[in-house]
């Protein structure tokens, strides 16, 4: 039977490969799992300074460990440190001074959070410290910049900017399956998160947000069904690299990756409109799947540091045939996907896609990426907003989920891609 034997090539792509294979929820609803007094609190920031010399001062609670580094192409200051609950004013870091056009921060794991500063060009570290509260003033987080050329950035670079990690690395989830519980597992992947915002609104809505709230809204209601079990490749607003959502999915052994976002085009591309379905091709089925694949890979880089380790290319025709099985499950979801969305949700006038998606390429988990509409759209922008449409959303996506998996379970192979 072919998912016998794509059980058996997954088992020696497993050993072929090991070695090689590395906010609508508040960061507050992060922060009840760690007592509410273990955590610093960034109440507010700003810039001084001009093109030659910056200053970015962060107020806390109390004092904290940081860890400066800077990456190039393009120019960024990057700060990690222990876990922060930041209570910004609106807006903070939207704009910038001196050699910082914007900043952003967030949560990267649990236990990390991050500052990514965008530099104007090649900036230098002066200084970093830490000053502990005193006199009723907060502690504070400072950070000079220096303007130099590119060549003493890159050797600075090449020098001793070494990422370090401030906590563990994202625990992968306890393994699901309990008391021989063999039902489908899938995994929801809400994109973006922490630092990474993605697209964002005119209005101000952040794809990160809107597709948190959709993602758990979904998981509630395949859970509901007592059918699934359900694994979030994250339930709050952090960051998770690329490649370690790939590798949820494939530790977990998914029957099932599905991968939620919300795309943006230019002011005059605003007509475009609707949910599109994208399932995994090395060459994008038109220019804008193109674009939107090349943007959406760039997410590790965007958050601060490519964290991505993807395997390079095997050519083992064990791993081959796991790939072509796992693209024809893939397409096959992504039809009854199409299929259950169109008579609830606006669809793209050509809803079906492909794209090289790096989030997508788990060579045993059928994987699809769904982009719900677009934020630059002010009627699929009210839609992603409104209670009931993301209720009938959902409810649609699960009835395409029945779909998918009561064809696998009765042994029908899926139509050729």
């Amino acid at each position: 039977m072919i998912l016998q034997a794509t059980s058996r090539v997954i088992v020696l792509w497993g050993a072929l490969l090991a070695g090689l294979a590395p906010a609508c929820a508040t960061e507050s609803a992060v922060a009840r799992s760690v007592a509410p007094d273990s955590l610093a609190v960034a109440s507010d920031a700003r810039l001084g300074g001009d093109e030659n010399r910056t200053r970015f001062v962060l107020d806390l609670t109390k004092k904290v460990d940081i860890t400066p580094f800077t990456l190039a192409d393009p120019y960024r200051v990057v700060v990690d440190l222990p876990q922060v609950a930041f209570r910004l004013p609106p807006h903070t870091g939207e704009s910038g001074r001196g050699l910082i056009k914007a900043f952003r921060y967030g949560l990267i794991m649990q236990g990390g959070s991050r500052i990514v500063l965008d530099a104007t060009g090649p900036v230098r570290v002066d200084k970093a410290f830490v000053l502990d509260p005193i006199d009723g003033q907060p502690a504070r987080l400072v950070l000079d910049l220096v303007a130099v050329d590119r060549e003493t950035f890159m050797r600075i670079l090449a020098a001793d900017n070494r990422p370090q990690q401030v906590a563990d690395p994202i625990k992968k989830p306890a393994s699901v399956p309990k008391n021989g519980d063999t039902r489908p597992l899938i995994v929801i992947d809400p994109g973006h998160g922490g630092p990474d915002s993605g697209t964002s609104a005119e209005s101000g809505e952040t794809e990160k947000s809107i597709v948190l709230d959709f993602g758990l809204r979904l998981r509630d209601k395949l859970e509901r069904t007592g059918k699934y079990r359900v694994v979030m490749t994250r339930s709050d607003d952090r960051f998770v690299p690329l490649s370690e959502r790939v590798r949820i999915a494939r530790t977990q052994q998914a029957a099932l990756f599905l991968s939620i976002h919300a795309d943006a085009l230019a002011r005059r591309d605003q007509e475009a409109h609707g949910a599109t379905i994208y399932t995994l091709s090395e060459t994008a089925s038109d220019a804008e799947a193109g674009r939107l694949a090349e943007a959406e890979n760039r997410a590790d880089v965007i958050a601060g540091v490519d964290l991505s380790a993807e395997p390079g290319d095997v050519a083992d025709i064990l791993i081959d045939l796991a790939q072509r099985e796992t693209k024809s499950f893939s397409m096959h979801f992504a039809r009854a996907l199409a299929g259950g969305l169109k008579n609830s949700v606006r669809l793209h006038k050509r809803p079906l896609k492909a794209a090289g998606f790096r989030v997508l390429k788990a060579p045993d988990v059928p994987s699809v990426l769904l982009e719900l509409g677009y934020v630059s759209n002010r009627q699929d922008l009210n839609q992603l907003t409104s209670e009931a449409w993301r209720s009938q959303a959902a409810d649609a996506i699960v009835q395409a989920i029945h779909t998918f998996f009561a064809t696998r379970i009765a042994g029908t192979q899926p139509g050729g891609d």
